[in-house]
């Protein structure tokens, strides 16, 4: 049920706790689109004639969960499009590594150059043409018996970034074979999770902060906090 994964709700956005297997955007596979999802419950909870507007402010790859904000008008979605170009969220993420970091925190910079083709990115020299600086901040919040959970803040907003900087510093987040993991996640997801989501609302300018639970099944089991 979408209702039990909404963490915030009003007139003018709309945060969801997005699971693995949900798709953004459309690809090539057909599937139905979360937003499309969220529209449906829109629409018959609010009783809503015609179309339902929503606006897809930021995006999460499909086997990645967690917090999602959307726009529920089109004044919302600028003015949210324009905090997250700027740089005026707070995004925190969780991921489950099966490698222990070198040191239990740091920071990485690297250059990162996606590959349409592959849609993959890759680490490259700077003065690789179309590469583009690729900032996070790391740090080791638990570990288990076999894996180690990193808690993950972005300074930039690169393609796969999270994923191709922590596989380039030998930490591979489980379950993500296109990152070098060997063992696919049963449910085809990778585990990482948008865990935190901070935003100034688009009208009050009320400081939004939001915490995704963790999925409850597999190896977040051993983490959950929730």
């Amino acid at each position: 049920m979408i209702s039990e994964r909404i963490l915030y709700e009003d007139n003018h956005a709309i945060v969801v706790n997005k699971l693995p297997s949900e798709l953004t955007q459309g690809d090539k596979t057909g599937d139905t689109i979360l937003p499309d999802v969220i529209k449906a419950y829109l629409k018959e909870k609010y009783q809503k004639p015609g179309n339902v507007f929503l606006g897809v402010v930021h995006r999460l790859d499909r086997p990645t969960s967690g917090a999602l904000v959307f726009a529920r008008t089109s004044k919302a979605l600028e003015r949210l499009n324009t905090q997250f170009r700027d740089k005026e969220t707070n995004k925190i993420y969780w991921a489950i590594v099966g490698q222990k970091p070198a040191q239990s925190s740091g920071s990485l910079v690297h250059f990162l150059k996606k590959n349409e083709a592959q849609n993959k990115s890759y680490v490259v020299p700077e003065s690789t043409p179309g590469a583009k600086k690729a900032v996070l901040h790391y740090r080791q919040i638990a570990a288990s018996e076999r894996y180690f959970l990193l808690e993950i803040e972005l300074e930039t907003g690169r393609h796969h970034q999270i994923r191709c900087q922590l596989a380039s510093m030998g930490c591979i987040i489980k379950g993500d074979l296109k990152y070098g993991d060997k063992r696919s996640n049963p449910d085809g997801s990778i585990c990482l999770h948008a865990r935190k989501l901070s935003f100034e609302h688009p009208t009050t300018k009320e400081r939004i902060a939001v915490v995704a639970p963790l999925p409850k099944l597999g190896i977040w089991a051993a983490f959950n906090q929730d």
